[in-house]
């Protein structure tokens, strides 16, 4: 007994000695986040989400009709309302990659850097949250139109207010700005480019820097925001579009390629691996639209893109492009599929690059007025042979390829000639090709044979939360762009040939 009491004695004063709160804490999982964690999250699931071939998720490389749905055929005929896919881009921005840039954003500010020089350090981190941060709300404008921006991503207010789309966007570019001002000045006083390094897995490996890359990939942003203005706030589109010609600083290469490698194993594998690979699925297809275009062309990337069909019907047999009957059903098996390099764990996740760069500048001197020096066809050459080589090929097939007519840049009907380029170029880059589409309206694609009543989407229509949720302030946003419909025209496109009638019975929601 005197045993026992004496062992309930230690354990007491044990216990007093340390706080009985501590006694809850989980000694196993941290506490706090570090601002770089959170960048790492933000970065990786924004491209996450202009990477997956999830429909709930991602149908964009079905609008651009780079591939065709083999048994399902909904989102290939423009029905974005069954699977509810505006509400799920919308979480995913705003929840998974928004939430996470501005705790990040937080987290750094109140952080102290002992390694100096420190300020520089933090500033640096500072501004490249918020490049990112510029890409991803501006993926958001280019989606709906006007959305919730100056009130968003504050717990207390569960009612937002919808900013203007193109005040958004004018104030997006503003940001850049200061970002590029700032990296470029702590360029000087800390040539090292320190910024995120191992905690950035798009540039902080590469060999110039992440500062250096990061201020490469602002300014190409920059130009891209600017050029989609163009058609709507020309002066504002010039005055930025050629600050960000002056400078120069682009992404010109395909080593300094805006790219996340994915990894081999999960979770950090391609997400399209784990949508059709892993899951044992055969959803998809190549259509016909982009196969036909380059067979007809001998474009040197279509066996980087797709795989040919064994046939036996012809004499003698041969290995064939076929592809699919946009908007209806196919045989995953007598189809030309998408190259099995595409659906690799490992295969990288691209937001922007070099040809990319190209084409835009080639936009810009057709335009005229950016100061740009070189001309709109050498630009346009240097956006394919980019594309060409990053796809694997060669610059003595590109020089091939650009001698032939219906590839030669056509200086009288520039769009088409870059809207038809970027549109190959941007293969598997479904959103960014879809941006296209609706803004230089080239190419004009196959109309589905049961297309939704709205026909291709302009925008997405908002997620139904908002709709009960916030409902005064959707009603005011869906009114000030013309209606809350697929079809409504966003400011960045007026006249799209793909807009439908005005009549409201037939809308698509």
């Amino acid at each position: 007994m005197k045993k026992i009491i004496l062992l309930l004695s230690v354990f007491l004063v044990l216990v007093s000695c340390k706080k009985l709160t501590d006694l809850n804490k989980d000694t196993k999982d941290p506490m706090t986040t570090s601002g770089e964690d959170l960048f790492t999250n933000a970065q990786k699931t924004f491209f996450d989400q202009m990477t997956t071939s999830n429909i709930f998720q991602n149908d964009w490389n079905l609008y651009a009709q780079y591939w065709q749905e083999t048994t399902y055929v909904t989102e290939s005929n423009y029905n974005i309302v069954p699977d509810n896919i505006p509400n799920d881009v919308w979480n995913w921005m705003y929840q998974d990659v928004l939430i996470n840039l501005q705790q990040a954003t937080k987290t750094i500010t109140a952080t102290a850097y002992p390694t100096d020089p420190s300020p520089t350090i933090k500033q640096n981190k500072l501004a490249i949250v918020d490049i990112l941060d510029v890409h991803v709300w501006s993926t958001l404008v280019e989606t709906f139109g006007n959305v919730p921006y100056s009130q968003a991503l504050n717990i207390n207010n569960v009612n937002p207010v919808y900013d203007d789309g193109k005040t958004i966007y004018e104030n997006l570019v503003t940001r850049l700005n200061t970002d590029i001002a700032t990296l470029e000045a702590n360029l000087v006083t800390y040539p090292a480019g320190y910024g995120f390094r191992t905690a950035d897995n798009v540039y902080g490996s590469n060999a110039e820097g992440d500062v250096t890359c990061w201020i490469k990939y602002a300014n190409s942003l920059r130009l891209k925001m600017c050029m989609n203005l163009a058609d709507c706030d020309n002066t504002f589109s010039t005055k930025w579009g050629s600050a960000a010609v002056t400078d120069g600083n682009f992404i010109q290469s395909n080593s300094e390629n805006c790219t996340l490698p994915y990894l081999s194993t999960p979770p950090y594998t391609n997400p399209r691996y784990e949508d059709q690979i892993a899951s044992g699925r055969h959803d998809f297809v190549a259509a016909i639209t982009i196969i036909d275009t380059m067979t007809n062309w001998s474009d040197p990337r279509e066996p980087f893109y797709f795989t040919t069909v064994d046939t036996s019907t012809v004499t003698p047999p041969s290995a064939v492009y076929i592809g699919a009957t946009v908007g209806a059903q196919c045989n995953y098996y007598t189809t030309s599929n998408i190259a099995p390099s595409q659906w690799l764990p490992t295969c990288p996740g691209i937001v922007f690059e070099a040809s990319q760069v190209y084409f835009l500048l080639a936009e810009a001197a057709s335009r005229g007025g950016y100061g740009v020096s070189g001309t709109a066809q050498s630009y346009y050459n240097q956006g394919v042979t980019a594309s060409i080589e990053n796809w694997g090929g060669t610059a003595a097939q590109a020089a091939t390829y650009l001698a032939e007519p219906q590839v030669a840049f056509n200086s009288a009907q520039w769009k088409e000639s870059i809207g038809l380029q970027q549109w190959i170029a941007f293969f598997n880059r479904g959103f960014d090709e879809w941006t296209e589409l609706r803004r230089l309206q080239y190419p004009v694609l196959t109309t589905p044979p049961s297309a939704a009543p709205g026909g291709f989407p302009n925008r997405f229509s908002y997620p139904s939360e908002e709709q009960t949720l916030n409902a005064a302030n959707w009603a005011a946003a869906s009114a000030a762009i013309g209606g809350d419909y697929v079809n409504t025209v966003l400011f960045f496109w007026p006249g799209s040939p793909y807009e439908k009638t005005r009549n409201n019975n037939n809308r698509g929601k």
